[in-house]
């Protein structure tokens, strides 16, 4: 891996103060950060593998402009995100046609970041959901004798044979197993729903031991206490733990910019929360935010908007974790 398959954003957005108050003037491109960075975020804008027609190469630059309308300090937890250091390695540069270069790429910038900072949480912004088993599999190489956990929020069980639809979005969950860099049982899914996933998907899933925790049992057991409780469960028996947000777990009705979008999905309210409670875990050493696609948002963008308060969620909640 060298850094210039990592590509620097645009940064002009991103005003110089002594005293940021606005996330866009608290976020760092990680080659001018001093010491070691608490986060380390990097772009995947790549689509091409969607099973259907996705614009989620587009999120990472309109995530990252969005940045503007938020401010550093969260008031219902009354604490400040500017002591926290959060940078930006840039987008992993994607082949302009070759699907399984771009895959290459973006699991050689997973090992290097991974490897380059391992005091530093790293966060992967999507993409599509092949980019979950690029970035797995990089993180694997960077730490081989390492067990790697995977909690996953999503509507769908994403195991469909890659044998038949190649590395798409419907199928790093079992490239992971089928490859060996995961196990099964070390995988828990949250937000599981209604119509979307067909049987012999749930089969594969219960023979290879997935924990497959529906919505509506989550809910039933209280949401943000089964994933404090997968947490524990997972980081009980593996090394670091990685989080996987697919943006179809929400409804419908508060994200209709994922390619997926379903009704009976969460809540944005209960996606915040689920998400401080994971930024709070020292297990969890990584995360991503995949499948949501800003060519299908409003104008108001409601669905990009949502994608920057939940990775700030999760950021708030690493950074609590830190001073306490």
């Amino acid at each position: 891996m060298t850094e210039s398959w990592l590509q620097t954003p645009e940064w002009s957005w991103n005003a110089e103060a002594d005293e940021p108050t606005h996330v866009h003037q608290w976020v760092r491109k990680l080659n001018e950060a001093d010491g070691n960075p608490d986060l380390v975020l990097y772009g995947a804008p790549i689509s091409r593998s969607s099973i259907s027609v996705s614009g989620a190469s587009l999120y990472p630059a309109e995530f990252r402009k969005l940045w503007k309308g938020f401010a550093t300090y969260n008031l219902d937890e009354d604490f400040d995100l500017t002591p926290f250091t959060a940078t930006d390695a840039g987008d992993v540069i994607m082949h302009t046609t070759d699907i399984l270069l771009s895959h290459q790429r973006i699991e050689a910038a997973a090992e290097f970041l991974a490897a380059g900072h391992p005091n530093a949480v790293t966060c992967m912004i999507g993409g599509d959901h092949s980019t979950t088993a690029c970035a797995v599999r990089g993180i694997k190489k960077a730490y081989p004798e390492e067990r790697i956990g995977i909690l996953q929020f999503d509507t769908h069980l994403d195991v469909r044979d890659p044998e038949e639809l190649g590395p798409a979005n419907g199928t790093p969950i079992r490239q992971l197993i089928d490859g060996g860099a995961i196990q099964g049982k070390d995988v828990t899914n949250i937000g599981l729903h209604g119509y979307f996933n067909a049987k012999p998907l749930v089969d594969y899933a219960k023979q290879h031991k997935i924990n497959m925790i529906t919505l509506k049992q989550a809910r039933s057991d209280s949401f943000v206490q089964t994933v404090k409780e997968s947490l524990d469960r997972l980081s009980a028996k593996t090394d670091r733990l990685y989080v996987t947000v697919d943006m179809d777990v929400l409804d419908i009705s508060v994200a209709p910019g994922v390619p997926a979008s379903t009704p009976g999905g969460l809540s944005a309210a209960e996606l915040f929360d689920a998400l401080l409670q994971v930024g709070k875990h020292p297990a969890v050493r990584h995360i991503d935010f995949v499948c949501l696609d800003p060519s299908k948002d409003s104008r108001v963008q409601e669905t990009v908007k949502t994608g920057v308060y939940a990775w700030l969620q999760f950021v708030t909640g690493k950074a609590m974790a830190k001073v306490k």
